[in-house]
């Protein structure tokens, strides 16, 4: 499997950046995506995931009602869509994959990893 993430910037507080993660290399549907962030200093935290469907998305408490995570399984690609982003937001994002299974699986090991993609929130 190999994951490509693209779309980060800079962009202003109160702005917005989608970011995309293209699949390739297994089927697509079978895997759950999630994204992932680091910033500078700290460790890497769970940001939202989606599984076989957009019926199962979850997200962490900071980008709740702010991010949306989606899934185009005719173009094997997931969204992040980003908006009302803060300063804070800042970090070098990473998608991930995994099949999805048991509890709580979105916040749990994920087996594949792509390059991460910089977003910069200036205030």
């Amino acid at each position: 499997v190999q994951l490509q993430a693209s779309g980060g910037g800079l962009v202003q507080a109160g702005g917005s950046l989608r970011l995309s993660c293209a699949f390739s290399g297994s089927v697509f549907s079978s895997h759950a995506v999630g994204w992932f962030r680091q910033a500078p200093g700290k460790e890497r935290e769970f940001v939202a995931a989606v599984g076989w469907s957009e019926s199962n998305t979850y997200y962490a408490d900071s980008v709740e009602a702010r991010f949306t995570i989606s899934r185009d399984n005719a173009k094997d690609t997931v969204y992040l869509q980003m908006n009302s982003l803060k300063p804070e937001d800042t970090a070098v994002y990473y998608c991930a994959a995994k099949i999805p299974l048991g509890s709580n699986w979105y916040v749990k090991k994920y087996d594949f990893w792509g390059q991460g993609t910089l977003v910069t929130v200036s205030s």
